[in-house]
């Protein structure tokens, strides 16, 4: 399977919300977009607002979500390094998140535009939500 098949014509959602990615002790009894534990550290991703609620370790905050709205068969190889490179080629950094069955991406606020230009190249259709949705 080609990862560009995917991408062509993929809605990318940018939700309003900005999110921080903290580094914690303990899950934090708020509600998280992700959890992310090993063996060294627990990881969350907030929304931005709701840090100061809760004893962090570390917190990087500014971050935009963008949510590729396609189910991803598990037998796909390289969706996330195409997108990833196409950003790193314009100078965004990634901060990348997998669900079941479709994959997100934090990037910087002041990187959104420069990734929304370049997922549309990729055939992207980009969808920046409104505060009114």
């Amino acid at each position: 399977m080609d990862p560009s098949e995917f991408l062509e014509g993929t809605t990318v959602h940018v939700p309003t919300t900005r999110y921080a990615v903290a580094q914690v002790e303990a899950v934090p009894d708020v509600d998280t977009f992700a959890v992310v534990r090993d063996e060294r550290e627990t990881t969350v991703v907030v929304e931005e607002e709701r840090v100061g609620s809760f004893d962090t370790l570390a917190v990087e905050r500014g971050w935009r979500r963008l949510t590729f709205d396609v189910v991803l068969p598990f037998d796909l190889v390289g969706f996330l390094a195409v997108v990833a490179g196409e950003l790193a080629e314009a100078g965004v950094s990634v901060f990348a998140l997998s669900a079941y069955s479709t994959d997100h991406l934090l990037v910087q606020a002041a990187d959104l535009a420069a990734a929304t230009e370049r997922l549309a190249a990729l055939g992207c259709v980009v969808r920046a939500r409104t505060e009114d949705e």
